[in-house]
């Protein structure tokens, strides 16, 4: 377990977490959408690249420097490896006054900077974004925080992560798709449109050529010998693609999702008498339905194929630079 303490007094910052990975929708946002909390209780994540204002436009040079194939609108001269954690983990903190920009409902941080500091000696050390359109979250500027870790965290084991986590529902009560798969559906199409190289994407049985056949693969799901992409999970403490057997390119996938769509069948509905049958699809509680078709979230999938190196492809760039220029796309 780790607990964070300001660097300037030595105060305790956070109650003790453990590291997992950085969700795929940790830099997702939904236009006047209320959004629930980014982080579970007890863990925190760690964003390697430079993330959060300033701003400036995007310079490829620079970006490349940053770790990018690809240029973008805006590149972040924020620092690298801030940590988010839950905001009801944090401790002893207080707002700054005057810093409190944002939106209609709430802070973002964004413009004032640091909204938080040390209640003990007034650094500031953290940004507490609570607005609508934004996961709730704190981010921890890595400057201003030490870490004091007590030994080693655990990792569960791939065979142990069915039991522990079953997996995220697709469909909110409301009938609106979960951003979380959205957003993981996106990243995951990026790796897929670059490890197809161009070739046509299907899922078996599939038919025409040329093509990639995409199949699942993971614990609990044997890999098929024909597959050549494999869809696999994302360890959610590690952030560790599942490992391939062979050769084969992989698409990850987060853990809640894939998980989900690998085991979760709907009952099929047949006909019976007295005592109802255990794959009877019954009516009560009605299946949730969403409003609308499923759509990848476009954020997601552009910035992911920024870091990949085979956006610098021809073809893929073309890709690239199509939704690139949809500027305020929310899905694909």
């Amino acid at each position: 377990m780790t607990v964070f303490a300001c660097v300037g007094c030595g105060a305790a910052l956070t109650v003790p977490v453990q590291r997992v990975a950085l969700p795929a929708h940790a830099h997702q946002d939904a236009w006047h959408d209320f959004l629930g909390v980014l982080m579970e209780a007890g863990t925190f994540a760690v964003e390697p690249h430079r993330s959060g204002s300033p701003w400036r436009d995007g310079d490829e040079a620079e970006g490349q420097a940053q770790g990018l194939y690809a240029p973008v609108f805006a590149l972040s001269l924020g620092p690298a490896g801030s940590v988010v954690i839950a905001p009801g983990d944090v401790r002893g903190t207080a707002f700054i006054g005057g810093r409190d920009d944002g939106y209609c409902l709430g802070l973002t941080g964004g413009v004032d900077g640091l909204n938080l500091g040390c209640e003990q000696c007034g650094r500031p050390v953290a940004t507490r974004i609570d607005d609508c359109s934004y996961w709730q979250a704190v981010w921890l500027d890595p400057g201003a925080v030490v870490a004091r870790e007590d030994g080693a965290d655990p990792v569960d084991d791939w065979a142990d992560l069915r039991g522990l986590r079953p997996g995220t529902p697709p469909v909110e009560q409301q009938g609106h798709w979960d951003l979380r798969w959205t957003a993981a559906a996106g990243v995951a199409l990026a790796h897929l449109v670059a490890a197809a190289d161009g070739a046509r994407i299907v899922v078996p049985p599939g038919r025409g050529l040329p093509e990639k056949r995409v199949v699942m693969a993971g614990p609990g799901v044997p890999v098929d010998p024909g597959a050549d992409i494999l869809l696999v999970p994302r360890h959610p403490q590690t952030g560790e693609s599942w490992p391939s057997p062979g050769a084969t390119p992989v698409a990850p996938l987060e853990w809640d999702v894939w998980v989900w769509l690998a085991f979760t069948r709907d009952r099929r509905p047949v006909p019976g008498a007295g005592a109802m049958p255990d794959d009877a699809m019954r009516d009560d509680p009605l299946p949730l339905h969403p409003h609308t078709p499923f759509r990848p979230d476009a954020r997601a999938f552009h910035a992911t194929l920024a870091r990949l190196p085979a956006v610098r492809e021809p073809w893929l760039r073309a890709i690239y630079d199509g939704q690139r220029r949809v500027r305020y796309a929310y899905s694909l």
